[in-house]
């Protein structure tokens, strides 16, 4: 009788540290967003590279881009994962272990993989790569966290349809860390799962090329006849963003290790502001469980750059049709991203800044930066490099200056109000 081959498997024997306060995940769809998600106090960020990711329309990072954040970052302590997220067809894996062995000579920290292939590849040819068990598995149980523990994996990325209560059961039962998303957009599907992206432009969502067509637009028809009136607005089906941060106490007494923030595809605005109030609401309650108090001007901050309504998504209750979007929304807060603070005189009070979007005098804007300073003033005269006034900043990546009510910090940002 042929017995068959028993694999070695690395088996994880708990937690390596007991962090003194959860991880702050970031997203970073360029190198850009990056250094700001950063300088803005995430303890970690993730990115994707050229191949094997489910975010093919991001900036991706190349090899030396990544070597670059990952040195940028280690400044500030911090980390870089790279997603290698998709469901593998055959081709997909030619070059994957040439591919995993730079990331882990570049210093990236960890891969997040849910395709086993990818994972037992990692494992073999790069031992100094973390493995992280992607969303993607949709993960809601204790076993399963059990059993990628046993498989070697240090940390498992739930399932956004995981509630707090189970989310709590997984600590209790299995020693190993959990991430969990806390803030960003939703799928309709379960958990990226969704096939409609494939039927309705032959665009893979589980090989990185989802069209989101669940927040297309659509006409309803019955009987081939429109349900629609004239005048009506077309059916939408997308669901509310998350947002946890009215629930950092529950987040973090449940156990959860790492605070996952999603939107690789959003704006380095929307970056800087959201990971800007998560940090604060995490220090606060770390620095005095007790006395913890949720603060305004974090739920503000958080608005200031919403795109969509809010909810808690299935952490307390199983969304129902209310929280999902069927009519055009208005934008939450009235703020639109203008510029990033690039120098600051203090001689003359005047700060240099890059334009992103176009401003002009007497426009009120706010400055802000990390810890949450901020401040909101009137725009006075604009002047170009050479000191021309401007009657408005219109062009792109255009250098303005600016005197500032206030003392600014290069990696500032300003922020309009429409």
């Amino acid at each position: 009788m042929v017995q068959a081959a028993v694999r070695d498997k690395p088996k994880y024997a708990g937690r390596r540290t007991r962090l003194d306060k959860p991880e702050l995940l970031a997203p970073a769809g360029s190198l850009e967003k990056l250094k700001f998600a950063v300088h803005y106090g995430a303890d970690a960020v993730y990115i994707g590279g050229r191949k094997y990711g489910l975010r093919s329309n991001a900036d991706n990072f190349s090899l030396e881009e990544m070597r670059e954040g990952v040195e940028f970052a280690a400044r500030y302590g911090a980390k870089v994962f790279v997603a290698t997220n998709i469901y593998a067809h055959q081709e997909d894996l030619d070059g994957v272990a040439d591919y995993l062995r730079q990331l882990e000579s570049v210093g990236i920290a960890a891969i997040i993989a849910a395709d086993p292939a990818i994972v037992e590849t990692a494992q073999k040819v790069a031992p100094g790569l973390e493995v992280h068990l992607s969303t993607q598995q949709s993960t809601m149980n204790w076993q399963a966290v059990q059993f990628w523990k046993e498989e070697g994996l240090p940390r498992v990325v739930l399932a956004r349809e995981t509630t707090m209560e189970e989310i709590a059961e997984m600590k209790a039962r299995v020693d190993i860390e959990l991430e969990v998303f806390i803030h960003g957009a939703m799928c309709s599907s379960v958990s990226g799962r969704c096939v409609l992206s494939n039927h309705f432009t032959d665009r893979d969502s589980n090989r990185g090329g989802c069209c989101q067509s669940c927040r297309w637009k659509y006409d309803l028809h019955a009987d081939e006849q429109s349900v629609a009136k004239p005048g009506e607005n077309l059916f939408t089906m997308g669901s509310k963003d998350l947002c946890m941060i009215k629930h950092i106490p529950d987040l973090i007494d449940a156990g959860v290790d790492s605070f996952k923030i999603e939107g690789r595809m959003k704006s380095l605005h929307y970056v800087a502001s959201v990971v800007n109030a998560y940090r604060q609401a995490i220090d606060a309650y770390m620095a005095d469980p007790e006395r913890y108090e949720l603060r305004a001007e974090w739920v503000d901050e958080i608005g200031k750059a919403a795109n969509r309504p809010l909810n808690t998504g299935f952490f307390y209750t199983t969304p129902g049709a209310e929280e999902h979007i069927y009519e055009p929304e208005e934008k939450p807060a009235p703020y639109d991203f203008a510029a990033v603070v690039t120098g600051y005189d203090e001689a003359s009070g005047v700060a240099t800044v890059q334009q992103r979007s176009p401003f002009r005098p007497g426009m009120e804007v706010e400055f802000f930066g990390p810890g949450g300073r901020s401040f909101v003033q009137r725009l006075d005269e604009l002047a170009d490099e050479e000191g021309r006034g401007l009657a408005v900043a219109r062009h792109p990546l255009q250098a303005v200056r600016i005197r500032t009510a206030q003392p600014v910090q290069p990696m500032d940002l300003m922020r309009k109000r429409l």
